[in-house]
């Protein structure tokens, strides 16, 4: 009986008997990205953040960093993920999975768990609002921080994510950002540019030293920055192929070139090179590289991050020193002009007829790299002056509902980790 019962089963196709799982490859490579993003902010920028600011604020910046991630994570599940990733409209999605409802460990994202997906995706809403605690480090409330930055990443975050990647308006029409020059990168630099201005500068600045405390600490939170960006682009590839692998190998080239491009003009302009510019180039030349990363070549990678260290730093220089605006830890002339000059480089790059400098397709319908730079340009007028317009507003109505959005004169002289977290970084 039982030989014969093994001569049917050999005679039936072999779709009688299979399952939709999901693929192991996709989702061992997901699951280590996840952890490599997660990386990124926890501790990577924190630290990075942290040794840029004076010893006496070195705490509230890894205080908020860490709240800010906690806050996000209970929001993604919530309704953000609903909210991003679901049908909905052109502009927004709806509320068919808030708290995961429906969702199991069996249900799937393409060929990842969606559990996976959702956790990857996560770990972006995560660091988009933390990136902006650097354009008003070491003088905004702590009460201020959080409901700032925990409301936009609803109000700003959710609505462009759908935009882009949940099948919104830019999706369809053929956007092309493969990890988020517009969804995190301009979002997060203009969002700190807006609160720079609206808070003002700190006190003292222009006319008193406010250098890095420990740039030891920055430089190894530069490190696991470059080493977690490869979760980071190399992840929304969301499957172990071709993809993830040449947008990796595009990230490490272009943070290389952004890095050394930054270090020659400081060293031709002020007569040495620092380890700060070199930091600061890396981290251009990898948001950069970021919306293109999927889909551009090498040759064209080298490329980005060499633009990318030559103009972010002319940015930083016309911000801080023409412009007097005190965006404390550059975050828009690095991020937010890194994003915006990615994703316009992305509909050049990404055209399958420049030889060497060839990439892999338009978006969309898009037959042209004039059709395609003219909906990137698009996306990036469209998220800019989106951001900027409810970030402004936000931040009028967080000052009414704390009392004012910055520390008083006496408390940021004095610190915020005494003042906010009644803790020293260093007891020496």
């Amino acid at each position: 009986m039982r030989n014969w019962l093994l001569a049917v089963a050999l005679l039936l196709p072999c779709s009688a008997f299979a399952q939709e799982s999901a693929d192991s490859g996709d989702t061992a490579w997901i699951l280590t990205s996840t952890a490599l993003v997660l990386f990124m902010t926890l501790p990577g920028l924190s630290f990075f953040y942290g040794g840029l600011v004076r010893s006496k604020n070195v705490l509230s910046v890894l205080m908020q960093c860490f709240a800010i991630a906690c806050g996000a994570s209970l929001i993604w599940l919530i309704a953000g993920y609903s909210l991003a990733f679901t049908e909905g409209n052109s502009f927004i999605g709806d509320f068919s999975k808030v708290f995961l409802d429906g969702v199991t460990k069996d249900s799937l994202s393409g060929t990842i768990p969606e559990p996976l997906f959702f956790m990857f995706q996560l770990t972006f809403a995560v660091i988009t609002p933390a990136l902006m605690v650097g354009g008003f480090a070491e003088r905004m409330k702590f009460s201020s921080v959080l409901i700032f930055a925990l409301v936009w990443l609803v109000l700003v975050y959710l609505p462009v994510c759908h935009w882009v990647w949940g099948g919104g308006w830019l999706a369809q029409m053929g956007l092309l950002d493969f990890a988020g020059g517009t969804v995190v990168h301009i979002t997060a630099g203009v969002g700190a540019l807006v609160a720079a201005l609206v808070i003002g500068n700190r006190n003292g600045y222009g006319s008193s030293s406010m250098i890095p405390h420990n740039l030891t600490m920055t430089v190894g939170g530069a490190g696991m920055l470059w080493v977690g960006w490869f979760g980071f682009n190399g992840g929304s590839a969301v499957a172990a192929n071709g993809d993830a692998s040449m947008a990796m190998l595009v990230t490490h080239i272009s943070a290389a070139a952004g890095s050394l491009a930054w270090m020659t003009l400081e060293w031709v302009k002020y007569g040495k090179p620092s380890v700060l510019g070199i930091v600061t180039g890396m981290v251009a030349g990898l948001g950069t590289i970021t919306p293109a990363s999927g889909f551009v070549s090498p040759a064209a990678g080298l490329v980005i991050g060499l633009t990318a260290g030559v103009i972010c730093f002319y940015c930083t220089v016309l911000i801080k020193q023409k412009w007097k605006i005190d965006d404390s830890l550059d975050v828009f002339p690095v991020h937010g002009v890194g994003g915006i000059l990615g994703t316009l480089l992305a509909g050049v790059f990404c055209s399958p007829e420049l030889g060497l400098f060839s990439g892999y397709g338009f978006g969309g319908d898009n037959t042209s790299i004039g059709d395609q730079v003219t909906v990137q340009i698009i996306g990036i007028v469209s998220v800019f002056a989106y951001t900027a317009v409810v970030s402004w507003i936000l931040l009028k109505v967080v000052a009414v509902l704390t009392k004012g959005l910055r520390v008083d004169t006496e408390t940021e002289h004095q610190g915020l980790d005494i003042s906010s977290h009644d803790e020293r970084g260093y007891n020496l």
